[in-house]
């Protein structure tokens, strides 16, 4: 990587907000996908040091940082609870990814979902896409991937030497999904299907040919490397991580040390709820029916869409009817935050639905991502609560909000500080409230809902069970008394879930190379309903009744916190 030009010596901090933002800004230099992503450099055309210098790199600055803050705490007490939280935030944070740097997790990063290839692709579809120089940009960019990529593979040779290894299960899949990158476009790769764009200047066609080819040739490369030299050595490693590494794994995702014992009985308590929910439901759908015949019922019969452009049109008109509805009623929405894009995820994607955030400026918009896994017909009764979740109410309007405040809070609390088990937290409140609203009349929605609900009630148990090796609870229908394997999940997985065969594989996967980001959906959830009850309680006590519209605004205005925070924080409002 270049060496970036040297910066004049800064007058020293005065606020955690102060210290808070210029760690983002120089974060921004270590990885630059970041100031894609917050579109704070135009024209950034960088890719990050993979390597463990790079990560070296960023725990140097995470360190130098934490010093900094101490200093500035030590001059006196906060000046605004913002201050007070953006600092409380800033310290857990960094503390929890340096924990995470000591135990060498980047030495093993392979995941079908958060991998450093994965991200390093990803970052096109973020880019603008408009302009000659926009795409000089692109044909820079992917010029670099495959430097990039020899520093990720740097990192993965280390972690070989050290025994950091991961799973046989997640290994697989990350090589047969760079297969498919390679496959894409009638073969010629990813890259080359993405720059495939009639926007393209004709006087940069063959740069941007050569740099395409050059990317897709990288990851040919990588791949054969994993199969060559990491396969065989990931065969005998655990696809678990263990008591140690979860509990970091679990501290990074949800801020809180949590007691996973706990957490697994609280989510097998959920599982049981849900299960006798779900089969209540289910005779609404089809009288006399199980759940899971139902939700069959449902995907050959019940409302579908048939085209894939078909089914984002009507995607992005759920959203921008919610907004239109629930603007000035349950939610005080700025002009920017009402603008959310429906898009079709790429080829070699997870199988899940999820959202990108919007840039800093709004000059990208929010951005639900649907796969479609190769299908062309989509049955609604599955897919109206997860747009909840991914677009409106859910993570579009946090996340849109929290950009939106960039004036008052720390773009570290709006960005870089965000902690999983608040905005997942967040976005499964946000499909509760529109049950509550009575949003999901849809045939079959209700079951879909209750459905997405019962994924994150399992996602739990198989989570922790997985890692930390428990073993299944009697009352299970399957595997009981026995220990949780991938192969167990899989199969109790299938048994409770409507979703698709290929999408449950790719969940099992996603949890395995991401111990503890599983568990931040339903344990967020928790803390968010507490935080209401709460508040309603202390209202109520003063003899008022909770105006929930005020009430979620401002919950939307505190920033990311982790949860040895969020549901006293939500109390209080």
């Amino acid at each position: 990587m270049p060496d970036l030009p040297q910066e004049p010596a800064k007058p020293a901090a005065r606020s955690p907000r102060e210290i808070a933002d210029r760690y983002v800004r120089a974060l921004s230099d270590l990885d630059p996908l970041l100031s894609t992503y917050l579109g704070i450099r135009p024209g950034e055309d960088r890719l990050p040091d993979l390597s463990p210098a790079g990560q070296q790199a960023t725990d140097d600055l995470a360190t130098a940082t934490l010093a900094d803050l101490t200093a500035v705490e030590r001059t006196g007490p906060y000046a605004t609870d913002d201050d007070r939280r953006c600092a409380r935030l800033l310290r857990e944070r960094l503390g929890a990814a340096l924990a995470i740097s000591a135990q060498g997790e980047h030495l093993a990063a392979v995941s079908n979902l958060f991998g450093p290839p994965q991200r390093v692709r990803d970052i096109f579809l973020a880019m603008p896409a408009a302009s000659e120089q926009d795409w000089a940009a692109i044909a820079r960019r992917m010029s670099r991937v495959r430097e990039a990529l020899a520093g990720h593979r740097e990192s993965l040779a280390a972690g070989l030497h050290r025994g950091l290894i991961a799973g046989p299960m997640v290994s697989r899949t990350v090589v047969g999904q760079l297969s498919e990158w390679e496959a894409a476009g009638g073969g010629r790769g990813w890259f080359a299907d993405f720059a495939d764009s009639a926007t393209v200047p004709a006087a940069l066609r063959a740069d941007l040919d050569r740099a395409a080819a050059d990317a897709i040739g990288a990851i040919t490369d990588l791949r054969r490397w994993l199969e060559a030299e990491y396969l065989p050595r990931s065969a005998g490693a655990q696809d678990g991580v263990g008591a140690d590494r979860y509990g970091a794994g679990a501290r990074r995702w949800t801020g809180a040390n949590l007691d996973p014992r706990e957490a697994f009985d609280w989510g097998w308590s959920q599982y049981r709820e849900l299960r006798a929910e779900m089969d209540a439901e289910a005779q609404r759908v089809l009288p006399g029916s199980t759940a899971l015949a139902a939700m069959a019922h449902l995907d050959a019969h019940g409302e579908a869409i048939e085209g894939v452009e078909e089914i984002r049109l009507w995607l992005q008109n759920l959203m921008d009817q919610v907004i239109a509805d629930l603007n000035g009623t349950h939610f005080d929405l700025a002009d920017p935050i009402r603008t959310v894009q429906a898009r079709i995820a790429p080829p070699g994607s997870a199988a899940a639905p999820h959202y990108t955030a919007p840039s800093q400026d709004f000059s990208r918009p929010g951005r639900t991502w649907l796969p479609t896994m190769g299908r062309t017909r989509f049955p609604l009764w599955n897919l109206v609560s997860t747009w909840y979740h991914e677009g409106v109410p859910g993570h579009h309007l946090q996340l849109a909000q929290w950009r939106y405040l960039s004036g008052r809070l720390s773009m570290y609390q709006t960005s870089v500080g965000g902690v999983s088990a608040c905005s997942e937290g967040w976005a499964l409140y946000a499909e509760r409230l529109m049950d509550e609203l009575g949003y999901l009349s849809l045939p079959g929605a209700r079951l879909g809902y209750l459905d997405a609900q019962m994924m994150r009630a399992i996602r739990v148990v198989i989570d922790i069970g997985m890692h930390l090796r428990l073993r299944v609870p009697a009352d299970s229908p399957v595997g009981a008394g026995e220990v949780w394997t991938p192969e167990l999940a899989r199969q109790f997985f299938g048994l409770h879930s409507g979703r698709p065969g290929d999408f449950l594989d790719s969940e099992v996967v996603r949890y395995l190379s991401a111990p503890g980001q599983a568990i931040s959906y339903k344990l967020g959830e928790r803390a968010w309903l507490a935080g209401r009850a709460a508040a309603r309680a202390a209202h109520a006590a003063r003899g008022e009744e909770l105006d929930l519209k005020a009430w979620h605004m401002a919950a939307l205005s505190l920033g990311s916190l982790g949860l040895d925070d969020l549901t006293d924080e939500l109390s209080a409002l």
